[in-house]
């Protein structure tokens, strides 16, 4: 690897594959094809179309985003099986840049109730995927499947395995959800040690402890290149680690964290948006970076720092991830500073007795309610001032 770019982190968005079969998250093939033109205008470095042997229409979305978009590295997810591959290659035949992405569980868990091979299965089975998939792409990523319950010992023998058989990138996945960032960042680090600077350590951590975007962070410090995630963090369960949470946190703490990534984070806002509009939820409204709320102020301190400088509220500018502005929600926290510029904005320019009264008044409505609308308070001004009579729009 380039001693220049290691500080680069690749984003592999597998909103399309581990995001689209989530509990209601399902797309038709022209509503992917939609979402991956947007993934590829928010430059992602590698975009995972989907696991072709799992439908025919996952097998045409493969096809069709192999064919039409352009940019970044298209993926396609295989088991560890010949069939698999194939169709995984096959999707793929006319992407300029393809990448086939072949997995199988490594831990114990697994080997046991699921799959009821031995550890010398497992790993002769791996290494026999790469190779099958090496005869198709050059470029072949190795995923051992729930990595963070798997002995670490074996981990690292299967690592080394598959990079021997042709893998060019590693993938050390967080399945379930299960681990924490310090043990974690343990474990990529030996990974890294393992597999040298030639080779490309990937994570891909599941949320079910609330940790994904933690332990993709401290991945990424112990020597991980790419980090696996979605946009508005869906995916099977709790979902995944979000791409804007992982995308912003680098941007903005690059003093402890000096990594960087080659999104276009004014595009995450309306990336976060299409998806919204294609599956059955969108995030929800406290989410960071792309929630409704994300850049709301509803409390009268916050607001009155807010509206003398910005940044005493705000780390980050809204305009930076395509939010087009801030927002002052007015209820029974808000202060009379927030109020009298919403009154200003809404056209009315009040005296200090005015805006102490509609301001007594605009209480005693939020107390009874969840929010004051701009038509609510504009008939709470009116009222104080007569309809219209000091309105600096008249």
């Amino acid at each position: 690897m380039d001693p220049h770019v290691s500080r680069r982190i690749l984003i592999f968005d597998t909103t399309l594959r581990d995001g689209e079969q989530s509990p209601g998250c399902s797309m038709t093939v022209p509503e992917k094809l939609r979402m991956a033109h947007k993934l590829a205008e928010l430059r992602v470095d590698i975009l995972e179309a989907g696991f072709p042997i799992a439908s025919d229409g996952d097998f045409e979305a493969v096809e069709r985003i192999s064919r039409e978009v352009k940019g970044p590295v298209i993926a396609a997810l295989a088991r560890a099986l010949r069939e698999d591959i194939e169709r995984a290659a096959k999707a793929l035949e006319p992407a300029e840049k393809a990448r086939i992405h072949t997995f199988i569980a490594t831990s114990d868990i697994h080997l046991k109730y699921k799959l009821r091979k031995s550890r010398q299965q497992v790993l002769d089975e791996a290494v026999a995927a790469v190779e099958l998939a090496r005869r198709y792409v050059d470029d072949v990523e190795f995923s051992a499947e729930d990595a963070t319950r798997t002995d670490w010992d074996y981990l690292e023998q299967v690592c080394k395995a598959a990079v021997a058989a042709g893998a060019k990138t590693i993938n050390i996945p967080d399945t379930v959800g299960y681990s924490i960032p310090d043990e974690f960042a343990a474990l990529v680090g030996r990974i890294v040690q393992a597999l040298g600077p030639e080779v490309v350590v990937s994570v891909h951590c599941h949320n079910d402890l609330g940790l994904a975007t933690a332990n993709s962070l401290a991945a990424v410090q112990a020597g991980a290149r790419q980090v696996e995630c979605t946009i508005n963090g869906i995916g099977e369960r709790a979902g995944n680690c979000a791409l804007e949470e992982i995308v912003m946190t680098l941007k903005v703490r690059r003093d402890r964290l000096p990594y960087e990534t080659g999104i276009v984070t004014q595009q995450l806002f309306p990336a976060s948006q299409l998806l919204a509009s294609l599956i059955s939820f969108g995030p929800q409204p406290n989410k960071a970076i792309v929630g409704a709320n994300a850049f709301a102020h509803e409390a009268g301190i916050h607001q009155d720092g807010y509206l003398k400088e910005r940044t005493t509220y705000e780390i980050m500018d809204p305009r930076d991830v395509g939010v087009p502005e801030s927002r002052l929600v007015l209820g029974k926290h808000s202060g009379r500073h927030a109020l009298r510029q919403r009154c200003k904005d809404l056209g009315f320019e009040l005296t200090r007795e005015e805006v102490d009264e509609v301001y007594r008044r605009f209480i005693a409505l939020a107390d009874r309610k969840k929010g004051v609308t701009n038509d609510e308070i504009v008939a709470i001004v009116r009222e104080v001032i007569g309809a219209g009579v000091r309105s600096a729009q008249s």
